[in-house]
């Protein structure tokens, strides 16, 4: 008991800035205590404002109070020192290197348990206390300790951020919403925050879907992976049966019969391995976002919430069909009936149905190629929402529509300077970027439209062909007017046969290198098919013609 009642007689007579017993003890105006230096220090840090404040209680004074020793408490604090008890705190308590420090802290600060969001300032657990005992203090947000409270401070008008402009898509603080912010779509932070929480979540019932999804197609790849082994095997077992019967005239073609189904059957289970190991990285990439989303939604801190869900919302394109279709075959039977007709027809078949072996092994596929869309509801599995760059737009197109349409102007736009924006040529990208299978329409009007993709390293400033869309490896066009379509590519012109329509659709299947341009109706026309290798994720464009003023294009909203 008497142990403790030092402890308390301790915690009584420290100072509530250093945490070490009261050194020329002082009392302030408000009735609470600190050493003479500490206090001292404090109030020199708050000259330039002429305003005066206690570190616990908040209370302020004008002018700056004389500091007068007490004389009182110095005696206690004498007495105290003499009975031996003055353990420093311990070593775990200080801040180390990976911690938020104490704010009130002098000397060798205490690590933080608390930031305040209102105070912009952490607190250990002795400084803390107030914002538990003070009536107004009780009020303030606390969240766990955070180095980046000053982000929450408006740098223009020094206060907080508590709003946010859904129109600019960033923290604002009240002055701001009256100012520059004016008449846009503005909402509370925590507003905000609960709307891209719902969103959040939404994501994340996404993630753990597709990770379900391949997980189960890993497992029926694994199926896959045991037949066609099983089938192999026993093609080879039977084979070796039939050529021993023959092996004075079928040595040689045994073993090349061997050869390529073993060959067949490498390259088989290494395209269905491959395809399994994408998926499973896919299923680790999927699990890593949703932890990452996780751990977001337990931010307590709004601000730094909308600050880092733009960056880890966004959901990447799957590598793969939702589903694995298997054809029903019989793997490497047909290879034993043939290798039968050989033992059967003996000198005959050396000479005439060698081939049909060969054929019987290469035939073994087992995945399914991708089907040919052909009605507009095929396609629109895989639309895709596109809208504009403004930051690409050539300053004489204006934007609209939500940036999903863009006008050619006799006038030129109000655009900021952009590294890249196009500065000759009637060009705009989009600001998506299209990977797997992606699907669009574009409804255009006037003279003559270019509907492009490009990559986005292509060159933007000045008009050389290395900037327009067609005439270089880093983008496809496909040139609309009244009269024809034209097809380009690397400056080749290749005109294109069909009916002319004011909408074109765009179909991409990127790691499979295909782009396609049609004719929209309920039975897609064909207009040109492009088969290459594209290195990089592309972007779309569209491109207008020189002096063709009032000509517009629109990514149409596709339900």
């Amino acid at each position: 008991m008497a142990q403790k009642a030092i402890q308390l007689d301790r915690e009584t007579f420290s100072c509530p800035i250093c945490l070490d017993l009261l050194k020329d003890p002082v009392t302030i105006p408000c009735g609470h205590s600190y050493c003479k230096n500490c206090i001292k220090d404090h109030w020199d840090t708050e000259d330039e404002k002429r305003i005066y404040s206690c570190p616990q209680c908040r209370k302020s004074f004008t002018p700056r109070p004389e500091l007068l020793k007490n004389t009182m408490l110095a005696a206690l604090v004498e007495e105290l020192k003499k009975t031996g008890h003055q353990a420093a705190p311990a070593d775990h308590c200080y801040a180390g290197p990976e911690d938020v420090a104490c704010d009130v802290c002098t000397g060798r600060k205490l690590r933080a348990v608390k930031s305040c969001l209102v105070c912009l300032a952490s607190y250990c657990e002795k400084h803390l206390q107030p914002h538990y005992d003070v009536a107004p203090l009780k009020k303030h947000k606390l969240v766990e300790p955070s180095e980046k409270l000053q982000e929450n401070i408006c740098s223009r008008h020094d206060e907080v951020l508590k709003m946010f402009c859904r129109t600019d898509q960033q923290c604002i603080c009240i002055l701001c919403s009256i100012d520059e912010h004016k008449g846009h779509d503005t909402v509370s932070a925590a507003a905000e925050r609960t709307e891209r929480q719902r969103e959040l979540e939404g994501s994340r019932h996404n993630i753990q879907q597709r990770i379900q999804d391949r997980e189960e197609d890993v497992k029926l790849l694994q199926q896959e992976v045991e037949a066609i082994n099983g089938s192999a095997d026993k093609a080879v077992e039977h084979s070796e049966k039939i050529f021993t019967q023959l092996i004075h005239l079928m040595e040689e073609r045994r073993s090349d019969v061997k050869q390529q189904v073993r060959s067949q059957q490498e390259t088989e289970v290494s395209r269905v391995k491959e395809l399994q190991e994408k998926l499973e990285q896919e299923i680790t990439e999927l699990k890593r976002k949703d932890t990452e989303l996780k751990k977001l939604s337990h931010t307590e801190d709004h601000n730094q919430f909308l600050h880092n869900y733009p960056s880890l919302s966004a959901l990447s394109e799957s590598t793969h069909s939702s589903s694995i279709n298997i054809r029903p075959l019989k793997y490497f039977e047909d290879v034993t009936a043939a290798v039968s007709e050989v033992r059967d027809k003996l000198q005959d078949v050396l000479r005439e149905t060698w081939t049909n072996i060969l054929l019987a092994v290469t035939e073994v596929d087992v995945l399914l190629p991708q089907p040919e869309n052909k009605t507009r509801a095929d396609f629109l599995i895989y639309s895709r929402e596109i809208t504009l760059d403004p930051n690409t737009a050539n300053t004489y197109l204006l934007l609209s529509e939500g940036n999903r349409k863009a006008t050619y102007m006799r006038q030129e736009q109000s655009y900021s300077d952009h590294p890249d924006r196009f500065t000759v040529w009637e060009q705009v990208l989009s600001r998506e970027s299209l990977t797997g299978r992606c699907y669009w329409e574009v409804e255009w009007r006037g003279v003559v439209v270019g509907v492009a993709v490009a990559y986005k390293n292509i060159s933007r400033a000045g008009n050389s062909y290395e900037c327009e869309f067609g005439s270089n490896d880093k983008s496809w066009r496909l040139f609309c007017s009244m009269g024809s379509y034209n097809f380009y590519h690397i400056k080749v012109k290749t005109p294109v046969s069909g009916p002319r329509s004011s909408r074109v659709g765009v179909y991409l299947d990127h790691s499979a290198g295909i782009l396609s341009f049609y004719r929209v109706s309920d039975t897609m026309t064909l207009l040109h098919r492009v088969q290459t290798t594209f290195t990089q994720p592309l972007y779309a464009g569209l491109q207008f013609s020189w002096l063709s003023f009032g000509d517009s294009a629109e990514f149409c909203e596709l339900k």
